[in-house]
């Protein structure tokens, strides 16, 4: 959907610009020198309606011509600045939740093509902890969101039981925490996981489960039954890069590894990553689908760097807002 926007606004903007020239450099300085040759020929005479009638331009062509500095203005912005995104789904809780509506950077890594996302100028990389949004490496129309856990080069371990990552970043020649070729694992600093404000409900025939706070969950009085299950979540805080920020596990929920992407010659739920590629995580662990699933990202399916939340409505998935959060408001970590 985002791609096919980009188009059409890309198309608007070019037609009308042409409509914007032509008027601003041919017709309406020929309706001027027009004006001019009325009024010699009319020893200066002549009725200022039919001046007026003999300058004025095409009602279309004015409309045209008109959106186009709107348009310009618009397709700069969201090109090559910020593009507004809204979060669909709670893989990204307690981070970011259904219902946001984010500003992303788009040149944070580097001024792109705004249809083909090729990078024209080069600017800046992705880096460990940047929440980022990108194009599914294997469904190209569709536009993820997660924070990036691997970069170029490392090794990625998921501790299935534990619900941790271990990262052993790649070797420099300048690294001391390198043993011959082999890494120590960064310090992610783990806090112990506690019990969160947050409860998981699976209804059935919902493909996707709901998040409440405790307190909707009490409002709303749902409760344990044949249709609907409810489990605890803990929380706990994570280390990537120079900002802590919180994850979000369910307690009972084990995931199953034979899901998960196998990469050649490493063992399940380990990965290498590949040069010029990321590994890209949610932070909402056991409720997110990931480089675990899909593999890793190019660095050319980004699409920019999630920096605020500019407006943020309290919904769950495919439902209505019933309110708007104002404490969400203001920068993403």
């Amino acid at each position: 959907m985002a791609g096919t926007f980009a188009i059409i606004l890309t198309l608007a903007t070019f037609i009308t610009g042409i409509f914007w020239f032509l008027e601003k450099f041919k017709w309406k300085p020929a309706r001027q020198r027009k004006v001019e040759e009325v009024r010699t020929q009319s020893n200066g005479e002549v009725d200022g309606k039919i001046l007026a009638e003999v300058g004025k331009p095409k009602g279309w062509v004015e409309n045209l011509a008109s959106f186009f500095p709107v348009l310009f203005v618009v397709f700069v912005i969201r090109s090559f600045i910020y593009e507004p995104f809204q979060i669909p789904s709670g893989s990204m809780m307690q981070t970011l939740l259904v219902g946001d509506f984010i500003a992303v950077e788009k040149f944070s890594y580097g001024l792109r093509d705004p249809i083909t996302n090729t990078v024209i100028i080069p600017i800046g990389h992705p880096k460990r902890g940047d929440v980022a949004v990108f194009k599914h490496p294997n469904v190209p129309q569709m536009d993820l969101i997660k924070r990036v856990v691997g970069l170029p080069g490392d090794k990625i371990v998921y501790l299935v039981k534990e619900k941790q990552i271990l990262i052993y970043p790649a070797c420099q020649i300048t690294d001391t925490n390198c043993v011959g070729q082999q890494s120590q694992p960064l310090d992610l600093h783990y806090s112990e996981p506690k019990p969160s404000n947050w409860k998981e409900v699976h209804e059935q025939f919902k493909s996707s489960p709901s998040f409440y706070t405790l307190d909707q969950y009490v409002d709303k009085g749902i409760v344990d039954s044949e249709s609907i299950v409810t489990l605890n979540v803990n929380i706990q805080q994570e280390t990537l890069g120079n900002t802590p920020h919180d994850i979000l596990t369910t307690q009972g929920s084990q995931e199953d590894p034979k899901y998960y992407y196998h990469q050649n010659g490493q063992p399940i739920a380990t990965w290498v990553v590949p040069q010029g590629h990321y590994f890209m995580m949610g932070d909402n662990r056991d409720n997110s689908g990931d480089s675990r699933y899909f593999g890793f990202v190019p660095e050319g399916n980004f699409v920019g760097k999630a920096t605020a939340i500019w407006m943020s409505f309290e919904k769950q998935p495919d439902q209505w807002p019933t309110g708007i959060r104002f404490s969400r408001i203001g920068g993403i970590h």
